[in-house]
């Protein structure tokens, strides 16, 4: 109680929240980890945060920070420690279009920053589902991916600079806007995916780039998955390096879509094996006229390499966006994909990565696995196939934590047989702690742990995630 009233002092009544009011925090998207919190406290700024932190620290009661609890891996999950929520610290403070950076704070929301930078004819180039309410801090701490990975990178690819509370209630000023600096260990990458158990980041500075001028925006029919490769590379040899999105949804992922969304329809009459949704963009104004006939010639560009792998039967149909309106309804089909792969429980979702030549390698041999020991097991796969990022979903018939463990280790196997990883874009968090324990290199989590240590001797800032014991 003390700890709570020195809180409300700082903060103010309407800013320490418990019991009903904290819980709306306390539980992630999936509702899989669902938590009981001391409190939840909201601070307006970075000196509020520090405020918390040692106030907190001198209670001896941790602090799990939380910003638009989109995860999916338990990561804000905790038992009587504090909640942090991040969404007052919701600033856009600068957007220079001259460095093409945005100085944000991190309860910004990623469609907000979208928004901003729009007005400035640039573009920041993070996209996915959960885009309207997670927030800059949450995909920084977890190192979120997306869509367009494939010719952006992951969000630490797009951070110049951080500001991060440690575990002490220091301020971490990290805010460079630099390219280029050589002077010592880069303490800004050791946050960016740490899952706020290093210290709690309140503001970074992010790159933008300029608005694509004109998207060519297609659903493919397609054979099989290296077909598919097959004719990524062929059109990034095309437009140079200009395809942004390259999203695979197999027939399994195409019925489970029919019946769960029929409302969004599908792109073909029949179900092919292969359904790819690829997206070009392009900033050179000569890109974005019109040729002769009256298409942008972006479009153009796809639809003569399209032609010619239909000609050689790699691409047996297509449907090529005419308007942002028919863009928007392939994008929709995609996603879905979270809504129609957590109507059905109980569910075993992973998050996997593997070379992008070794994607078909996967598949077979894990069905082929499963079918050993779970034969009337249902599965869903859809991916980034651009980055080699699988989302791999097997749908027991009961839900058993030993069968879960089972299935959850077969795929290790065979990510580790393929030099993948179990973990590609959502962080680690509470759920793949084994996987970690595992599956990572032994030396790896030495450091990581002696990092921890170092920077956390309490063990307070999230703590239980991420490391295994």
């Amino acid at each position: 109680m003390t700890l709570l009233t020195d809180l409300t002092a700082l903060l103010g009544p309407a800013h320490v929240l418990t019991g009903a009011d904290a819980h709306r925090l306390a539980h992630d998207w999936t509702g899989t980890y669902r938590g009981s919190p001391l409190a939840a406290v909201r601070p307006a700024d970075t000196g509020e945060v520090a405020a918390v932190v040692q106030l907190a620290a001198r209670h001896g009661i941790p602090v799990i920070p939380v910003s638009g609890n989109t995860g999916l891996t338990g990561a804000t999950y905790t038992e009587n420690g504090l909640l942090l929520s991040l969404e007052r610290l919701n600033r856009i403070r600068e957007i220079r279009p001259g460095s093409r950076l945005a100085v944000v704070e991190a309860g910004v929301i990623l469609s907000r920053l979208h928004e901003a930078a729009e007005g400035h004819g640039l573009y920041f180039p993070l996209w996915f589902g959960a885009r309207g309410s997670a927030m800059i801090g949450g995909v920084l701490s977890t190192n979120a991916g997306g869509s367009n990975v494939l010719r952006y990178g992951s969000t630490r690819a797009l951070c110049l600079g951080l500001e991060v509370v440690l575990p002490d209630g220091r301020v971490l000023d990290l805010m460079s806007e630099l390219h280029k600096d050589n002077s010592g260990y880069d303490l800004r990458d050791l946050f960016i995916g740490a899952e706020g158990t290093l210290g709690i980041i309140t503001a970074a500075v992010m790159k933008l780039v300029p608005a694509p001028r004109a998207h060519a925006t297609a659903a493919l029919a397609m054979g099989s998955l290296p077909d598919a490769l097959t004719l990524l590379n062929r059109l990034q040899e095309a437009s140079g390096g200009l395809v942004e999105a390259f999203e695979f949804m197999p027939e399994t992922y195409s019925r489970r879509l029919a019946q769960v969304r029929p409302d969004l329809g599908l792109p073909f009459a029949a179900i092919p094996p292969v359904t790819i949704l690829v997206e070009l963009g392009a900033t050179a104004p000569f890109l974005a006229e019109p040729d002769a006939g009256g298409t942008p010639r972006l479009t153009a560009l796809l639809q003569e390499t399209l032609a010619r792998a239909m000609e050689e039967g790699l691409v047996h149909d297509a449907v090529i966006a005419a308007s942002e309106a028919q863009s928007r309804a392939l994008w929709a089909r995609r996603e879905a994909a979270a809504e129609i792969t957590f109507a059905k429980r109980p569910f075993i979702d992973t998050d996997i990565a593997v070379p992008l030549d070794r994607a078909e390698a996967f598949l077979t041999e894990i069905h082929a696995r499963l079918a050993a020991f779970a034969p009337t097991a249902e599965t869903l796969t859809v991916a980034h196939l651009g980055d080699g990022n699988l989302h791999f979903t097997v749908f027991p018939e009961a839900d058993d934590p030993a069968f879960h463990d089972r299935v959850v280790e077969t795929i290790e196997d065979v990510v580790q047989s393929l030099r993948g990883s179990f973990s590609a874009e959502h962080g680690v968090g509470l759920s793949k702690r084994n996987s970690m324990a595992r599956r990572k290199d032994p030396v790896a989590l030495d450091v990581m742990r002696a990092v921890k240590s170092a920077l956390d001797p309490d063990n307070r800032m999230n703590p239980g995630k991420v490391l295994p014991e």
